[in-house]
């Protein structure tokens, strides 16, 4: 007689890791990290509540994972790769700038910026995931400013880290803007400025 084999069972306690922050990560930045329940996370990941706990004991350490591992690469591979790979950081600044206004107009619809967004909600609340928000916009700026100085940048010599400041403030408040008026205008008014900022030809 042929023997026949129980089913092996499935044990990928990675990937369910990452399908909690993904959906994590999409419930905050869509929903809002205070009406986001983990119940809503339990549910939408199609695990069980001691599962996700094992991984996140509680909501706050979801939020810091969310941080570190999903906004953090979204800054990462928005801002500072793209600033890092370009010819120029100011063409890399721009770049950024179009490339956003070009997705959010495909889209069809403005969410705003997951550090953006998570900042204005959370950063009051609790010390330790404004360390961690605060941190992001410091490797962002870092970035931009590390770039400045290896250019010889003119029109950022005097402060390098301070013109990093106003475009990541720019960015971020045109962000908002857009998220408000659910049109991508406010970013598409920042590039003359930002144009005549970095002593570019229109």
């Amino acid at each position: 007689m042929p023997t026949t084999t129980a089913p092996t069972r499935k044990n990928d306690p990675a990937g369910l890791r990452r399908r909690v922050l993904d959906v994590a990560a999409q419930a905050f930045q869509t929903s809002g990290y205070g009406a986001t329940s983990i119940h809503d996370i339990v549910r939408e990941a199609g695990v069980t509540g001691g599962a996700l706990h094992h991984h996140f004991p509680s909501k706050k350490a979801l939020a810091l994972a969310v941080i570190s591992e999903r906004v953090s690469t979204e800054v990462a591979q928005t801002w500072i790769a793209t600033v890092l790979a370009a010819p120029s950081a100011a063409e890399g600044i721009l770049a950024v700038f179009t490339c956003t206004i070009d997705h959010l107009e495909a889209r069809g619809a403005v969410q705003g910026c997951p550090l953006g967004n998570l900042t204005l909600e959370l950063a009051l609340a609790d010390a330790d995931v404004r360390d961690a928000l605060a941190a992001e916009y410091a490797a962002w700026r870092g970035a931009i400013a590390e770039r400045l100085r290896a250019d010889g940048a003119a029109f950022a010599q005097t402060s390098p880290d301070g013109f990093a400041t106003v475009v990541v403030a720019m960015f971020s408040g045109a962000m908002s803007i857009a998220k408000a008026e659910q049109s991508a205008d406010a970013l598409k008014a920042c590039i003359p400025q930002l144009r005549r900022m970095m002593d570019l030809r229109a």
